[in-house]
C-alpha cells in the first residue's frame, strides 16, 4: 500500500503525498535538507516547491511555477499550509513514534546495582 496523501482542491482534486522521491525533489529545488525547513517561517519560493513536491508523483507536467499559478486561481494560501501540515503529519507519523516504549530498570538490564 502506498502512503496516504490529502486532497488538496485545486483545478480539479489533487493529492499531496510526502514520500522519499518527494523529499529528495524538495531538498534537491531547495538545496536544504528536509530537516533544515523551518515550516514555521518558510520563504514564499520554499512553500511552492514543497507543494510542487507532494503532487509531482501524480503529474509530471508540473512545474513549481505551475503550481504557484494553481494555488493562485484555485486556492488560498491558508488552506495550502493546512492541507501541506496535514500531509506532511502523515508523512512522518505526526511526530509520535509506532514503536510502544520500553522501560527497563537498571536490573532487568543485567547492570549490578550496590545495595
Amino acid at each position: 500500500m502506498g502512503k496516504m496523501g490529502v486532497t488538496l482542491e485545486l483545478d480539479r482534486p489533487r493529492t499531496l503525498r510526502y514520500g522519499m522521491n518527494a523529499l529528495v525533489k524538495i531538498e534537491e529545488l531547495t538545496g536544504k535538507p528536509i530537516s533544515k525547513l523551518d515550516l514555521e517561517n518558510i520563504s514564499m519560493k520554499d512553500l511552492r516547491t514543497i507543494v510542487y513536491g507532494g503532487l509531482f508523483h501524480e503529474d509530471k507536467s508540473l512545474t513549481p511555477e505551475v503550481v504557484g499559478n494553481l494555488i493562485d486561481e484555485y486556492s488560498s494560501m491558508e488552506t495550502v499550509a493546512e492541507k501541506l501540515g496535514k500531509a506532511m503529519e502523515l508523512a512522518f507519523g505526526g511526530g509520535k513514534s509506532k514503536r510502544p516504549a520500553v522501560k527497563k530498570n537498571k536490573e532487568e538490564n543485567g547492570a549490578l546495582t550496590d545495595s
